[in-house]
Formats: C-alpha cells, structure tokens, sequence
C-alpha cells in the first residue's frame, strides 16, 4: 500500500482516480483586473495557450500581465476526474495539473513570446514538483490547441534544454506536452488569485536561464 506522500508524486490509474461529477463548476465571474470574460465564446481572431507551471495563482500573473493577452483565467487539465475540485485536485488522486489558460491576440503577440514566459518563469526539470510544492498538480506542462502550436512547443522544449545545458544545468526537462484535454475551470475564489490577495502566496522561481525567442525557427 503506498503512503499518501508517494500518492501525491504518482499519476492515478482509470481504477484509482476519484470519479468527480457530470456537472460544471459554476461558471467563474469576470476577469477582475481587465473585466473580460473568462468562459468562451472569444472575440473572432484570438487565440487559446493552456500552460501548468506550478502553483496557478502565481503562474497566472505572469500571464495576465503579458503584452497581447486578453483574458487569463486557471483550471484543471491533463488528468482523469471530470469536474474536480480544489481539494481533491490537491490529493493527488485526479491526474490533473494546475494550469493558465491564456486568450491571447496572434496579431500583438507570439506562442512563441508565451512560451519564452512559460520556460523562464519556472524550472521544468523538477518532475511532480515545483520548488516546495510538491504533487501532480504542480508538474510542468504545455497543452496545445494546434498543429503549429504542438510544433513550436516541441522546437522551444529542445531550445531550452539546449540552454540550460550551456548555462551548466544537467537535469532534464520534465514538462508534458501533449494536444489539449478537457480544461475545467477552478473556483472562483482561485481566479486571479493574487489581484485579490497581493501579498498571497507565490512560489514559482524560475532557473535564471534565458530561452530564446523566435522558438521554433530557431530549432
């Protein structure tokens, strides 16, 4: 029998992931800081970018605060319980991560510019972890909504490795990259976590290394 600590860093099987329910979390209000809606429909012309970087109410200022982005909101992705909550994302036992999922104008920004944010903005090498938070739900992890944006994920993925190993980091990249799953929204008290708490708690800590920009013609 594994303890609760060994739960937390291993994925559930279909068996063993709590069931989760058929019904939606309510719907999440507005963005409180640029007032956008969070649900889609979007406006014609954006686009969709799900990242997991560690703790989501950290990860999703970084994002927010991006040039081009037009809406920002966290949830549940990459696991197997439908509709989770907080909690029981937190035990280990859904298979999801944390993440952002970021609505961004092509036309004034990048997926390659979110993508240098994404690497520099954590460390990807650190498995089911990041930093002190440890558990599935903080794993790395990019979800793509596109064969150019899988394309340029996987390029960025191989440029970055390539950096930190030049800047002397031997670890191994550990990020997930694979087609987006389901994206359920999180509460939302979690929404823009620190607009409404400033001094909360933030700990991503990336590992000083610069990715370079222009990912995928660069690889």
């Amino acid at each position: 029998m594994f303890s609760f600590a060994r739960k937390k860093i291993e994925m559930p099987s279909v068996e063993t992931a709590l069931p989760g329910r058929p019904e939606a979390m309510q719907l999440p209000s507005p963005h409180i800081v640029n007032g956008h809606k969070l649900t889609p429909p979007y406006p014609a012309g954006l686009e969709v970018a799900d990242f997991g970087l560690g703790c989501f109410w950290g990860a999703e200022r970084k994002f927010w605060q991006a040039p081009g982005v037009y809406v920002t909101a966290v949830g549940y992705q990459g696991g197997i319980t439908p509709n989770p909550t907080y909690e029981e994302a937190c035990s280990g036992l859904t298979g999801h991560t944390e993440a952002v999922r970021v609505v961004y104008d092509p036309t004034a920004t990048s997926y390659d510019a979110l993508l240098k944010l994404f690497w520099e903005s954590h460390d990807p090498t650190q498995g089911m972890a990041q930093g002190n938070d440890v558990g599935t739900q903080y794993r790395s992890a990019i979800y793509t909504h596109s064969d150019a944006q899988m394309a340029a994920a996987l390029a960025s993925r191989d440029v970055y490795q390539s950096a930190l190993q030049k800047a002397g980091h031997p670890e191994r990249i550990t990020t997930e990259i694979a087609p987006a799953p389901p994206f359920y929204f999180a509460e939302d008290y979690h929404q823009q976590y620190l607009a409404r708490n400033p001094a909360g708690y933030c700990g991503l800590g990336g590992t000083g290394v610069s990715c370079p920009i222009g990912l995928t013609a660069t690889a």
